[in-house]
């Protein structure tokens, strides 16, 4: 018998638990790698198949007696979700975590003890107690530790976007198990941050992969602020009407008045932040996850593990702290594939509040130099005007690749995303600013003027000794209105005021971002008074050229809606279906939500729309081709395969 055909094959694997005929890019060096035994760490966006990569591994090594592995979750809802659709597929799958009783915990050891488990999750604070050390110490004397997987593995390191010191100390694992292989995995680390993963976690022997971070089916789109809730309603009305998704707050109290603003407005909008009591959050992420057309308004907090597949967006309503963030709450748009929106608004106040929460933070130079730089690359793609792809995906170290032919797929992506040369070079073609290029203008005549106000402030405080000010007193200036303010502190007699009179209050706010952003300009205190920088002098002088975008609110790009059928609309993977096969595809929906709830699993866990949607065109005449659909492994085939017949009509 052929190797690849056999029953602990990682091919056979794929296609009898999980029901797909192959392996996406890299997945199978990477799953033929750990599963010889590699250590390995993998870098691959969210919504790539990182969990095969582990997964399949896990199942082979315990099909040829090497017993169970130990992946290490940060995250309950992500146990939870997983752990269900293992169990619907057939592998013997369970976790450990405090929403269990004390019978159910004792009921997991015995099948961890006894080998009979594939996969046991658990976080990494549970793993690292020295009672469940001790049983790892008892399976791996027995042959029976099969492999560690470290989901989430950005978490160890300092530089990282989300540090969780419960994570430093898996360092054990290589020093207490040197024989048995390790994976770790993330979605999202620059070069400091993969450097670090590697030093903490001793994976100096590890094989690296580091698939392409493109979401190609992700559009990027960022405007200015300018009336944040107008904007939002008019992105989740005008574009993403009944569809799911999330809009990420900086503040707990802006989450909870943007939930309730949301409702008030008639959409289906819920909070989440730490704040709220664990029962609230839980009841809120089940909705989510369980129901159509739900925004969830959230901290930072929601996010990490969820795999709903059908997110059609992700809103920004404040900056997050680097790219590395923005990268991994985007990302949680559009995991099926299909079109979805990354939307962010931002202005000088979120630059100004992520400026001040470096400076004071109790962290040292080095750390708040290396999150000052990250955040001025963030702040570099906001305000860029040509491809946001491009530089997005340059900050992780890879290379946009244009094809050259604009209607071709890259990759074998739908033509909306393939790449053309242009005048201002790469441009991707699903973003906003290729989408609708935007004007700009040279703006460094315009920082030197501001630039030369700020230190007229500082030199003349009309009676009140030398006085800092803010930034609408600045633009006010320069734009030559005689407020009360202006003229109380003699702002007036200024030789800076009314130089500015030509531009308006969102240029000179745009001027000011970026000057912040360079570090130009400092903002101090409780009312982020401004000062200059010693690298101001070179702006001063002419030397360092400022070159802005025309403010403006983006224009919408064109993008391939979900259409509306005799149930409401149509999920993006059901689209192009005729109108018998979209009937056909709602009453196999309905069916899969009642196998759901009787499981209490999300619907996408028992099968994902895509599939449901080629069962509906395919109209499969018996078990066998029901069998070679892609999503339907062997288990499901054998537990659902006859009662999806009948709903087909078959």
């Amino acid at each position: 018998m052929n190797p690849a055909d056999s029953a602990a094959s990682p091919l056979h694997v794929l296609n009898e638990v999980f029901g797909y005929t192959a392996f996406r890019g890299m997945q199978g060096d990477i799953v033929e790698h750990v599963t010889a035994g590699g250590d390995a760490l993998v870098l691959m966006p969210t919504g790539g198949g990182k969990s095969l990569c582990y997964q399949v591994p896990a199942i082979v090594r315990h099909r040829t007696g090497r017993g169970v592995a130990v992946v290490v979750s940060p995250l309950i809802a992500l146990m939870h979700d997983q752990v269900g659709a293992l169990e619907e597929a057939g592998v013997h799958a369970a976790f450990l975590n405090s929403t269990l009783t004390s019978d159910e915990t004792q009921n997991v050891e015995r099948e961890l003890r006894s080998g009979r488990l594939v996969m046991l999750y658990a976080a990494p604070e549970r793993l690292l107690t020295p009672r469940f050390l001790a049983m790892l110490d008892s399976l791996n004397e027995r042959g029976l530790l099969s492999l560690f997987a470290i989901d989430e593995a950005h978490c160890v390191s300092q530089w990282g976007h989300d540090f969780r010191a419960e994570y430093l100390g898996l360092s054990q694992l290589h020093e207490r198990f040197p024989a048995v292989p390790r994976v770790a995995l993330t979605a999202t680390a620059d070069d400091i941050t993969r450097a670090d993963i590697v030093q903490r976690l001793a994976l100096d022997d590890a094989r690296i992969f580091v698939a392409s971070f493109d979401r190609p089916n992700i559009r990027y789109t960022i405007v200015e602020k300018d009336n944040p809730r107008a904007q939002l309603l008019r992105l989740v009305r005008d574009e993403h009407e009944g569809e799911a998704g999330i809009v990420y707050c900086g503040t707990r109290k802006k989450v909870e008045e943007t939930a309730v603003w949301l409702a008030d407005e008639g959409i289906t909008a819920l909070p989440y932040h730490a704040g709220l009591d664990a029962s609230v959050r839980q009841k809120h992420q089940d909705r989510f996850l369980r129901e159509d057309a739900i925004v969830m308004v959230a901290t930072i907090a929601f996010g990490m593990g969820i795999d709903k597949p059908d997110v059609r967006f992700v809103a920004h309503l404040d900056l997050p702290k680097n790219i590395e963030s923005y990268y991994q709450e985007t990302g949680r748009a559009g995991r099926d594939g299909e079109p979805a929106e990354a939307w962010m608004t931002y202005g000088l106040a979120d630059v100004v509040n992520q400026r001040r929460m470096i400076d004071e933070s109790p962290a040292g130079e080095e750390f708040k130099q290396v999150q000052r730089g990250k955040l001025e690359a963030l702040l570099a793609l906001a305000e860029s005007h040509d491809c946001r792809r491009v530089r997005l995906l340059s900050y992780f170290g890879e290379t946009y690749a244009a094809t050259a032919d604009p209607g071709r797929s890259v990759r074998g992506e739908p033509p909306w995303a393939a790449a053309t040369e242009g005048s201002v070079g790469v441009r991707c073609g699903n973003c906003d600013n290729c989408l609708n290029p935007p004007d700009t203008w040279d703006a460094t005549e315009a920082a030197r003027k501001a630039l030369s106000c700020i230190y007229r402030f500082s030199q003349h405080g009309g009676g009140f000794g030398p006085t800092r000010f803010g930034a609408g007193q600045l633009i006010d200036v320069l734009r030559g209105k005689r407020t009360d303010k202006v003229a109380q502190y003699g702002h007036d007699k200024l030789s800076t005021f009314g130089i500015g009179a030509d531009l308006s209050d969102a240029q000179w706010r745009g001027v000011l971002r970026q000057l912040v952003a360079l570090g130009h300009v400092a903002t101090e205190g409780e009312y982020n008074t401004l000062g200059l920088m010693p690298s101001s002098r070179a702006v001063l002088k002419g030397e360092v050229p400022i070159v802005l975008r025309m403010p403006r609110e983006a224009t919408r790009g064109v993008r391939k809606r979900a259409v509306r059928g005799g149930d409401g609309k149509v999920p993006a993977a059901a689209a192009d279906l005729d109108a018998e096969a979209q009937q056909r595809f709602a009453a196999l929906k309905a069916w899969r939500g009642e196998v759901a709830r009787e499981h209490n699993l999300p619907a996408y866990v028992v099968f994902h729309d895509a599939t449901l949607a080629e069962m509906a065109r395919r109209m499969p005449a018996d078990l066998a081709e029901l069998g070679e659909i892609s999503g339907v492994g062997a288990r499901k085939l054998e537990a659902y395969g006859t009662e999806i017949l009948g709903v087909l009509g078959r």
